[in-house]
């Protein structure tokens, strides 16, 4: 039997400029760039989402009825909550600087990147293996842990990847191994057999060197 997990970023927050820290609604464009992806989603067995509201904006504007889990919810930001990375830099650069490289620091009081890490790796190892094809709408912070994971990866490469609003990427379950395979597809269709599902596409990549 074979778990698959399609992971799909949620759109950006409205009014939100530069890297986000933090929920808020749908901007006008990704609402409508969500709209468009509606045709492309694949055929998924259980939905969840994080239970943000921009998650849940995502979610209702795809037409998927996703049902809140609290082990999806974006990394805690803290004091950095709501405030964009360059009035981090500008208020506390050494703080900011800690936290994009080390993956144990939480300088703003919230989540570590290693914390981060581990909630999403439980979350993956507690689904049930004859839970079909998973849909879930996250923010790209728990996209990015679960890439840490199911490529074995050191948490410090976590800023190191490139999850974009509306991608997704589509992990599988096979001989007790996860594995991560990107295709080119924007966002992930309701409903048929999980064996049967098309792996998703994703545009999230490892820019390691």
């Amino acid at each position: 039997m074979t778990l698959r997990v399609t992971f799909l970023c949620a759109g950006p927050a409205e009014g939100i400029h530069g890297p986000a820290l933090g929920d808020g609604p749908l901007d006008e464009r990704a609402r409508r760039e969500a709209a468009n992806a509606r045709a492309a989603l694949p055929p998924y067995s259980l939905a969840l989402r994080a239970p943000s509201v921009r998650c849940a904006q995502t979610a209702g504007v795809l037409g998927v009825a996703a049902v809140p889990e609290a082990a999806l919810r974006d990394i805690d930001h803290g004091r950095w909550n709501g405030r964009t990375r360059a009035d981090i830099a500008a208020a506390d650069p050494h703080g900011l600087s800690a936290w994009l490289t080390d993956p144990d620091a939480a300088p703003h009081g919230g989540e570590s990147v290693g914390r981060l890490c581990l909630r999403t790796a439980s979350w993956l190892a507690s689904l049930p293996g004859d839970a079909g094809h998973v849909l879930a709408i996250t923010e790209a912070s728990v996209v990015r842990a679960a890439l840490v994971h199911v490529r074995s990866a050191p948490a410090r490469v976590f800023w190191h990847l490139d999850v974009p609003p509306l991608s997704a990427v589509t992990l599988t379950m096979r001989d007790s191994l996860w594995h991560a395979r990107p295709v080119e597809a924007p966002v992930p269709r309701q409903r048929a057999s999980a064996d049967d599902a098309p792996t998703v596409g994703s545009t999230a990549r490892d820019t390691r060197r």
